[in-house]
C-alpha cells in the first residue's frame, strides 16, 4: 500500500477511525509481523491493536501454516492479555482466518476487506452477495444487501481521517 509518511514503518498510533467495535479507541497499528516484545514496547497506552495495518497481511493460502501461524501467534498473544485486537485481511483469506482459531476470542475483530473499485459508478441497483465457497458448503444460505443501503453515511470513513495518526 502506498501511503505518504508510512514508508518503512512498523508501528503508528492514533484513534481508530473505522466503524468497528474499536471505533475511536486509542490504537497501536502494526504493519507486518513483529515480535510480541517489540509490539508491547510500542503500546504507549493503546487499548486496541490493529494488525495488518497498511494492507500488510500477505493473504496466504488456507493451508500455508507457516505464514498463518506467525500471524495467529502474534495476535493471539495480545488477545490472551485482554487487548481488543483487529486483523485486517482480504476476503480471500476468510477461510484461513477461521482455521487460525482467532475468531474464537470475544475480543477479536476480523476486518474482512472487500476491494470494490468504482463503487460510486455501479448504480442504485447494485447488490452485494455474501456467498459460500460452493453450494451449501459452509453457510446456511446467502445474504444479499443493497450496495446503496450499505453506503450509509454513518458507516463511511473519508480518506482524510487516516491522516491524523502518528508514525514512529
Amino acid at each position: 500500500m502506498i501511503r505518504e509518511g508510512h514508508e518503512n514503518i512498523k508501528f503508528f498510533h492514533g484513534l481508530e477511525v473505522e466503524h468497528t467495535p474499536a471505533f475511536n479507541k486509542y490504537t497501536l497499528f502494526v504493519v507486518g509481523v513483529q515480535s510480541t516484545e517489540h509490539i508491547a514496547a510500542n503500546l504507549n497506552g493503546a487499548e486496541h491493536i490493529y494488525f495488518g495495518a497498511n494492507m500488510s497481511f500477505p493473504n496466504p493460502d488456507v493451508d500455508d501454516h507457516v505464514v498463518w501461524s506467525k500471524w495467529a501467534d502474534m495476535v493471539a498473544f495480545f488477545l490472551r492479555k485482554g487487548y481488543l485486537c483487529t486483523l485486517d485481511i482480504d476476503v480471500s483469506s476468510a477461510e484461513g482466518l477461521v482455521e487460525s482459531g482467532l475468531v474464537e476470542y470475544n475480543n477479536f475483530i476480523p476486518m474482512i476487506s472487500v476491494k470494490l473499485p468504482y463503487v460510486q459508478l455501479l448504480g442504485y441497483n447494485a447488490t452485494i452477495k455474501i456467498d459460500d465457497k460452493d453450494f451449501a458448503a459452509t453457510n446456511p444460505g446467502v445474504w444479499c444487501h443493497s450496495l446503496h443501503d450499505l453506503k450509509d453515511r454513518s458507516k463511511f470513513t473519508d480518506w482524510s481521517k487516516y491522516t491524523k495518526d502518528e508514525t514512529q
